[in-house]
């Protein structure tokens, strides 16, 4: 690290949990953040502003006015941007030491597995159970942690699926449910922020091997009432992604 960035990253030096050995280990990892809405904004940012080193975003979306309600990475002067070239804009403004890759696309098949095999963490904050399907398969393929996050109303869950515990399929079914996106049911901008930020957190202690994560475990917030719940989760031995086979 230069004199800058030892100043810029002075405050997660002081932490013995991370020091300078954590920080340049940081500064030489690559995040796959897919979605870059609600969640994805400050799961960008903080990730950004903590330094590490080479995110690879993915949307397929153009920023909307409705979004910036929630979606802080963006702002009112790139409406109708797409979601990528606004989140490097806003990216480069906190830190432009981080290097962005973008895809303004789905990604699917191959390019999926690719990418998250090039990942050392994968987050993922998309709204659809067709999605979160996808690159929970593609992450246990390759055996890549996944960090995933849900918010709606005044309601969101976090958890971390490691290749060695359950996976996302574990805990939802192909039936688990309706997808409930916020376009149709609303969700409180600040909950969007909580759930995001906690998906950062995760991210860095993934990537450092700190504490413990929240694997095998899903954290649920109710803004409402301002409590957490935790539920333990067990691998289904049924399950048709991560099975012992």
């Amino acid at each position: 690290m230069n004199d800058k960035q030892l100043l810029r990253y002075s405050r997660h030096i002081m932490l013995p949990q991370i020091d300078i050995g954590g920080q340049e280990k940081l500064l030489g990892s690559r995040v796959l953040i897919i979605g870059l809405g609600g969640l994805g904004s400050p799961v960008a940012m903080y990730l950004a502003a903590s330094g590490v080193g080479h995110l690879v975003l993915v949307d397929h979306d153009r920023v909307d006015l409705t979004n910036l309600q929630r979606q802080i990475v963006h702002a009112t002067d790139r409406v109708g941007q797409e979601k990528v070239a606004s989140a490097v804009a806003g990216l480069a403004a906190l830190n432009p030491d981080v290097q962005v890759t973008t895809y303004n696309h789905r990604l699917e098949g191959t390019m999926l597995d690719e990418q998250v095999r090039l990942a050392d963490v994968v987050v993922d904050t998309t709204d659809n159970f067709a999605s979160r399907y996808a690159v929970n398969e593609a992450c246990v393929r390759a055996g890549k942690p996944l960090v995933s996050g849900a918010v709606v109303r005044f309601e969101g869950q976090v958890a971390v699926f490691s290749p060695t515990g359950p996976c996302y399929r574990c805990l939802y079914t192909d039936t688990g449910g309706a997808d409930e996106p916020c376009a149709t049911l609303g969700v409180l901008a600040p909950a969007a922020g909580i759930i995001g930020s906690i998906q950062a957190v995760e991210t860095i202690k993934v990537l450092l091997g700190i504490g413990q994560t929240l694997s095998g475990r899903l954290l649920l917030f109710d803004a409402l009432a301002m409590e957490w719940r935790e539920m333990r989760l067990q691998r289904d031995p049924d399950c048709p992604v991560c099975k012992i086979k």
